[in-house]
């Protein structure tokens, strides 16, 4: 397992006790996690969850005892780590609506706040995504609030107002651009992940580069003495955070070019002279040990990103955010250093930097697409999509010719149907999480079938 952050042991003696507690429910919540058997069961999570928020009962009472609130040390980060399962678990149980399963949600937004706060370039897009979130996740603490501790409900809302107060600091940043130049600056934004997200692949595709590269001198040339202008050929506001970010995209796409070449090669048996692009540099041979681990945690997470629905169980990504806080927490500075305490050049930095916050925004992306459905009734969600998928096709395109046709989803409709025990899905004996989001949408498979049936009747 990940293990949290080196923090020293508890002053006070009495916490003792509440460290190795903590430390055994960890080992419980892991232990469960890797559990691959069978599927999540609701009751050993809420066991483990009331386990959790007796010992930090306990600590809070003691620590007001103590007159240290504020202390900060390994049962925290203990406390951290069963925090974070315990919310990826109400994920995988399908309790996406309560207050637990906000705290890995937080967690996840204020790496991402930070990180667009040290790279100092983002769209108005990307705060509003997750201004939407943050106002969801309120809305959950206050609907649910009266099912779960008091203590944990303003450890979540703390987290929250935390996460508001950075996104009110990257608004202001942006607060003098201009609606009119908002489009470049957006268009500049895109251009420069788009380097970057190109520098990362194994096969370098230069000649994209080099028209990413071609798009900003196209924006270069169009400015009037070194402004940009609206199409009134007024002079917007905003000139100095757009040009600054043009700029930056000039001097990251010149690197990241540089860091390639051509080179001749004779074709086998031939005379002919063929050029192929190598890398001339992928990266500080000192930091290839970090970077290919981020790229490794950056291609599961896409891989995971595409085949969510079938293969994703929420608490897989309790390893990649640990492995992730790890590495960005190695920063001195904010700098990626060598064994002898050498700084990484920028395109060493920028680069490791870029697969930390793209592989942040995946667990993020995924966090969000999590349906409140238990897995153990995941194979039979994912199955009516596909089912509703195929009805709206087929009525999209005109309907059926023959009743004949509409066999095959009746006959699947049907095997849905004897699932269900009383109008509920049972799997073995439990009744998961889920039941009206499956309901609903065989209800709504069934309605696209009636129709389909009745419009191949008429005449």
């Amino acid at each position: 397992m990940t293990d949290s952050p080196a923090f020293q042991d508890p002053l006070d003696p009495r916490e003792q006790p509440i460290l190795e507690s903590v430390l055994t429910l960890r080992d419980k919540l892991s232990l469960l996690k890797q559990d691959r058997s069978t599927h999540i069961k609701c009751h050993d999570v809420l066991t483990l969850y009331d386990q959790v928020i007796v010992q930090v009962h306990q600590l809070n009472v003691l620590r007001e005892q103590n007159e240290t609130p504020l202390e900060q040390n390994r049962v925290d980060t203990v406390l951290d780590d069963c925090f974070q399962l315990i919310s990826l678990f109400f994920l995988t149980i399908g309790r996406n609506n309560e207050a637990p399963a906000v705290y890995s949600m937080t967690s996840t937004i204020k790496r991402l706040l930070d990180h667009l706060k040290e790279a100092a370039f983002y769209s108005p897009k990307d705060l509003e995504s997750v201004s939407q979130r943050l106002d969801l996740m309120q809305d959950t603490l206050k609907k649910d609030g009266e099912k779960h501790s008091p203590h944990l409900l303003t450890l979540l809302g703390n987290r929250i107002d935390t996460c508001r107060n950075l996104l009110s600091e990257l608004r202001s940043s942006l607060a003098d651009l201009s609606p009119q130049l908002t489009p470049v600056y957006e268009r500049l934004v895109s251009i420069l992940r788009s380097i970057s997200a190109a520098n990362t692949r194994h096969n370098f595709p230069l000649s994209e580069v080099q028209g990413l590269r071609d798009q900003l001198q196209d924006i270069q040339s169009a400015m009037v003495d070194g402004n940009f202008l609206a199409e009134d050929t007024t002079m917007p506001t905003g000139q100095q955070i757009a040009r600054e970010l043009l700029n930056r995209c000039l001097k990251w796409s010149e690197i990241v070019i540089s860091r390639y070449g051509k080179i001749g090669l004779h074709r086998p048996f031939s005379d002919v002279l063929i050029f192929n692009t190598i890398r001339q540099g992928k990266i500080d041979e000192r930091f290839s040990g970090i970077y290919d681990k981020l790229c490794n945690i950056r291609n599961q997470l896409e891989k995971l990103s595409i085949t969510q629905a079938w293969s994703l169980r929420e608490t897989d990504l309790y390893n990649f955010q640990r492995q992730l806080d790890r590495i960005d927490e190695s920063r001195v500075g904010g700098n990626f250093e060598d064994a002898q305490g050498n700084k990484a050049d920028l395109h060493a930095q920028r680069t490791l930097l870029y697969l930390i916050r793209r592989s942040y925004a995946y667990i993020y992306t995924l966090l969000i697409s999590s349906e409140p459905v238990s897995e153990a009734l995941l194979p039979v969600f994912n199955q009516l999509q596909t089912l509703r998928r195929c009805l709206f096709e087929v009525k999209r395109s005109g309907g059926v010719s023959s009743i004949r046709e509409l066999y095959p989803y009746s006959m699947k409709l049907d095997s849905m149907d004897k699932m269900r025990v009383n109008g509920k899905f049972v799997v073995g004996s439990d009744i998961p999480e889920g039941q009206g989001s499956v309901n609903t949408l065989l209800d709504e498979c069934c309605k696209l079938y009636e129709e389909l049936k009745i419009k191949c009747k008429e005449p």
